[in-house]
């Protein structure tokens, strides 16, 4: 079993790896997201993602990007963090950090067979689902209800009495 770390690539490492898969027919799934505190909801998401192929690689937003997507103060961990905690995961086989505001461009350079997105999505509201479609990657929605959210869980910390 390979490391967090050694789960960690570049896109280019990436594109080589991905060869053996798709030589032996393996499914290969596209998972993202910010990941900004690991939660219950994010490992039920990436195991629903993991059920839909045989290979499961996790997108996580660079630092930059989960600044421009959740504003001021975000992101709480850094994206070296983000991505070893990402990596820790038995699901998980390879992250790869990208600053682009979406996975547009991931799904046309690494072609996936599937792109899985959370519950917080609908078929129709899912962003790449034009690129997805164009592609012929099959968009599916996997997880637990959103009934978790890192913003929740910042907020209540906040709010709780402090000693």
């Amino acid at each position: 079993m390979r490391s967090a770390e050694a789960k960690i690539v570049t896109r280019e490492r990436l594109r080589e790896l991905l060869a053996e898969p798709r030589r032996r027919g393996d499914k290969i799934v596209l998972a993202n997201g910010c990941f900004d505190t690991l939660h219950v909801g994010h490992i039920r998401y990436l195991e629903g993602a993991r059920r839909e192929g045989d290979t499961l690689v996790v997108a996580v937003n660079s630092d930059s990007s989960v600044c421009a997507l959740k504003g001021a103060g975000r992101p709480i961990l850094p994206e070296a963090a983000r991505a070893a905690l990402v990596g820790a995961l038995r699901s998980v086989d390879y992250v790869l950090l990208f600053s682009e505001p979406n996975v547009e461009e991931l799904l046309q350079e690494l072609r996936p067979d599937v792109h899985a997105k959370g519950t917080d999505y609908t078929a129709d509201s899912v962003p790449e689902r034009a690129t997805s479609a164009r592609l012929g990657i099959r968009v599916a929605i996997v997880g637990d209800p959103k009934d978790h959210s890192t913003r929740e869980f910042l907020d209540s910390v906040r709010k709780a009495p402090h000693a």
